[in-house]
């Protein structure tokens, strides 16, 4: 099917918005698979050049939200193509109906990979990156008990993505992105308390004390419940 709406000015729509407004439609289901979508149709739509229209759907491509099928035009694709893993997919679901699901699923993702990455932290982390995470856990304790979320959220990013980063497992780094866009959908959509919970406070620091001291363990387990815990704040 065609999509219909009015004409928005060139001057008011970046790559970025078009690609966001496609997406979450396509996401939300307001664009189910096998519509189709045309560049002609795309262009007086958004009021935009032919060529940034292609971008566009090339980006959308690469995400496996749509392909290009000769003499038919763009069509969506089904959901089981798309690539999950792309924080922009993230983002749209948790801005969505699908919000509570992709929470889930997230939240389930991160209890069955961050326990490990911590523990592999503990073994493979250098001298700067163990004190960096205490001093993380540290911030995020003064900046919880402030209130300041804003600030908190960007130090609590920074904690865990040290911790995937310093995994000693690649494949557990790449996820750094899936783990920043479940932390800021928390604190953008009003999911987080004004101040965080005690319990969250010090998982993170007894985290960190095992990373610290080398205790990959205790590191696994300390993280496992503090993942416990906020399975249990989103569920």
């Amino acid at each position: 099917m065609e999509r219909s709406v009015s004409p928005r000015p060139a001057a008011t729509v970046m790559n970025g918005a078009i690609i966001d407004a496609i997406g979450a439609d396509i996401i939300s289901g307001v664009l189910q698979p096998g519509s189709r979508l045309t560049l002609e149709g795309l262009q007086e739509t958004f009021g935009v050049s032919r060529t940034v229209v292609r971008d566009c759907m090339r980006i959308l491509e690469s995400m496996n939200l749509v392909y290009s099928k000769r003499r038919i035009g763009i069509v969506v694709q089904e959901s089981r193509h798309w690539n999950w893993f792309d924080a922009r997919i993230i983002r749209w679901r948790l801005n969505g109906p699908g919000r509570d699901e992709q929470y889930r699923t997230l939240t389930e993702l991160r209890v069955a990979v961050e326990p490990m990455a911590a523990c592999g932290a503990a073994r493979h982390a250098g001298e700067d990156d163990r004190k960096a995470l205490v001093e993380l856990a540290a911030r995020l304790r003064l900046l919880g008990e402030e209130g300041r979320l804003d600030d908190f959220l960007a130090a609590d990013i920074a904690f865990h993505t040290l911790l995937l980063r310093t995994s000693g497992n690649e494949m557990f780094a790449s996820l750094d992105s899936v783990v920043a866009e479940v932390l800021t959908g928390r604190t953008v959509q009003g999911l987080m308390p004004d101040h965080p919970r005690e319990v969250a406070l010090r998982g993170h620091e007894q985290v960190a004390r095992a990373v610290a001291g080398g205790d990959g363990d205790e590191a696994m387990l300390q993280m496992t419940a503090l993942l416990e815990e906020v399975r249990a704040a989103v569920a």
